[in-house]
């Protein structure tokens, strides 16, 4: 099984600089390309998997029944381009409550891969932030960067400030967006 995780605030839609979260389905909004990226990899035999902290439900700011709103509104936009998210993990608590599921800690991308049955060293995260890269090291999975979402500042800390904290010490691949990272993932 070929698996691929993908953050979603930032790298499959647009991010808010409100709350700094999506909280409700008007504002779940694609990023040009990304849906048909999703797409293609379905289309190349892969399982997509989105993996997101989701800090607004411990914050009230959304309920648990907003945040599959928003996931509805997602699969229904792809289904109609013949794509699809095979699973939504998402860490519901906020940046101090200590749990091991939050991002950059590596449980929810453990837990995908007890679930999916695969090693992690075989699979990319794809994501926009510091927080992605790091869980997808900590989990010893293949981290790639988009410069979308908080993808530029990203990239500034881990060219100066991150290096020596990646586990993988190989050069973090940074795209411009999920649909080029897709295109360099399927040559």
């Amino acid at each position: 099984m070929k698996v691929i995780v993908i953050d979603r605030d930032g790298v499959v839609n647009h991010d808010s600089d409100a709350y700094g979260c999506i909280k409700s389905p008007e504002e779940w909004v694609p990023i040009a390309g990304s849906l048909e990226a999703i797409a293609r990899l379905n289309h190349s035999g892969y399982t997509v998997v989105v993996a997101s902290n989701q800090p607004g439900l411990a914050r009230g700011h959304f309920t648990i029944e907003m945040l599959s709103a928003i996931h509805k509104k997602m699969d229904e936009q792809l289904a109609k381009i013949g794509g699809r998210v095979d699973a939504v993990f998402y860490c519901p608590h906020g940046p101090d409550d200590g749990c091991d599921c939050r991002k950059p800690r590596p449980g929810m991308l453990l837990e995908i891969g007890q679930r999916f049955n695969v090693p992690l060293k075989n699979v990319v995260f794809i994501g926009d932030s510091i927080s992605d890269v790091k869980a997808a090291s900590n989990a010893l999975a293949k981290p790639m960067l988009v410069r979308t979402g908080k993808g530029k500042k990203a990239e500034k800390i881990l060219l100066t400030q991150c290096k020596e904290n990646i586990q993988n010490k190989e050069k973090v691949p940074v795209f411009d967006d999920l649909a080029s990272a897709v295109t360099a993932i399927l040559r």
